[in-house]
């Protein structure tokens, strides 16, 4: 028996040491790409191209949105280095991070899992910087009280939101907070043409709404046409084709874009069959299978059904 605990006791200590020995490889890997991104960073400060598409890098970013908002913020003249970002899961990946470590801004992230916000809060880089996390489930009735948790002036310098959901709706909701720099996440499933969003559900979950995982969020047009009115311009949209880029008008330095100009069409290939298996549907495909839900059209003020074609 004593050899057995003993052997327990040993086998306990190799763990120990092995997750010591992953979190200093982890941490050594973070601190290689910060320093591959801020070189990165230098060297697109001295490329002139206009086009966001020029300056994509990624670093923690899903896509190359680290590159984007390094070259927005050294063209828009930013009174506050702040950003709120929505949905960011545990911010391991995330388009705010970068920005956070390199620049030093303050952050204050928002995400309606509790497991992901208690894992960003024990990660080694919670402690080092001024990031809030916060675990809530994000409504249009509760979002301007949770906006004012961030103890931000309401000159946000960027605002990122990122819902898979309700994301039209919620963007409609804010009254107070006025972003420079606005990144909202597209449906590009939706297409260039329709302006559309899913209806608003408070309780709204992508794969409780459709098994394909397709159906959330609002096509460009319609994000378009609401940030327009709060008076917004597009300047882009990333290559992967899921966030849009728009800066507020007054502060803007850059060429604005109409629809459908800057579109970017999205290439991966996420849906899922209805055993929640990945289906690699692409393009055109994947609107025919979302044939017969409903939307709501924002500029008809309707419901109206997805069409079979």
């Amino acid at each position: 028996m004593l050899g057995k605990i003993k052997k327990f006791r040993t086998l306990l200590q190799l763990i120990a040491d092995t997750n010591s020995k992953v979190n200093k490889l982890e941490n050594e890997l973070n601190d290689l790409k910060l320093l591959c991104g801020s070189i990165h960073a230098n060297i697109n400060s001295n490329n002139p191209a206009p086009d966001i598409n020029a300056h994509e890098f990624k670093v923690f970013s899903q896509f190359g949105d680290d590159g984007i908002i390094q070259y927005l913020i050294s063209k828009i003249a930013i009174s506050n280095k702040t950003f709120i970002e929505f949905g960011v899961e545990d911010f391991f990946e995330s388009n705010t991070r970068f920005l956070m470590m390199k620049d030093n801004w303050e952050g204050f992230v928002l995400d309606g899992g509790k497991e992901n916000i208690e894992r960003l809060v024990k990660s080694n880089f919670y402690w080092k910087f001024q990031l809030k996390a916060v675990d809530a489930f994000i409504t249009k009735e509760n979002i301007n009280e949770l906006l004012e948790m961030s103890g931000f002036d309401h000159d946000l310098g960027i605002l990122h939101i990122d819902l898979d959901g309700n994301d039209y709706w919620i963007w409609n909701a804010i009254e107070k907070f006025s972003p420079r720099i606005l990144i909202l996440e597209y449906n590009s499933v939706f297409g260039n043409k329709n302006s559309w969003t899913v209806p608003y559900k408070a309780d709204f979950q992508r794969f409780n709404a459709h098994y394909s995982g397709l159906y959330w969020g609002a096509s460009l047009p319609a994000l378009y046409d609401l940030s327009i009115s709060k008076g917004y311009e597009l300047v882009g949209c990333n290559s992967a084709g899921n966030n849009a880029y728009f800066v507020r008008k007054d502060v803007n330095a850059l060429p604005k874009l109409e629809m459908p100009d800057g579109f970017k069409t999205s290439k991966y290939r996420e849906s899922r069959d209805e055993q929640g298996r990945l289906s690699f549907v692409a393009k055109d495909e994947r609107l025919k299978i979302l044939n017969g839900l409903q939307v709501f059209n924002t500029k008809k003020n309707t419901l109206e059904i997805i069409p079979s074609n």
